[in-house]
């Protein structure tokens, strides 16, 4: 479908991935069309699947202070064993599968320093872990 997107399409949501909650209005003041054609827009967007919905932004320093990205090698074929015990921990936000040296790579979120090493030490006692790799995400590059 990115294909068939033209200009004011592409204008459009770049505004919205900026501030999704402009009011129509505005938007359509600073694309220089109507109220109404933005709102069409919009509509044929989500029905043609391009937008699929509107979020909100968190500040990465809000409700969890250290974040990070642990890499996971899985021994055998203990990967949804695996994945079942990561994703009962509290701590871990996101898990994916992945190609290439790792076979998963999970996003770890706690309130500190201690939290987060406690994490670590039950994601790494996690049977069916054959290795990991911990990076911490220090700040977000805008």
């Amino acid at each position: 479908m990115t294909d068939a997107l033209d200009t004011l399409d592409q204008d459009l949501i770049a505004l919205l991935r900026a501030d999704s909650r402009t009011p129509a209005a505005l938007l359509a003041k600073q694309l220089k069309v109507s109220r109404g054609t933005v709102q069409n827009r919009i509509t044929r967007l989500q029905r043609s699947g391009v937008l699929l919905g509107f979020t909100v932004k968190l500040a990465s320093e809000g409700l969890r202070g250290v974040r990070a990205i642990t890499q996971i090698e899985v021994r055998g074929g203990a990967t949804d064993k695996v994945v079942a015990a990561l994703r009962r921990l509290p701590e871990v936000v996101s898990v994916y599968s992945t190609n290439g040296r790792w076979d998963l790579v999970v996003e770890v979120r706690t309130e500190d320093l201690l939290g987060f090493d406690q994490a670590l030490r039950r994601l790494r006692d996690i049977e069916g872990i054959a290795a990991s790799e911990t990076s911490l995400l220090l700040a977000e590059q805008r």
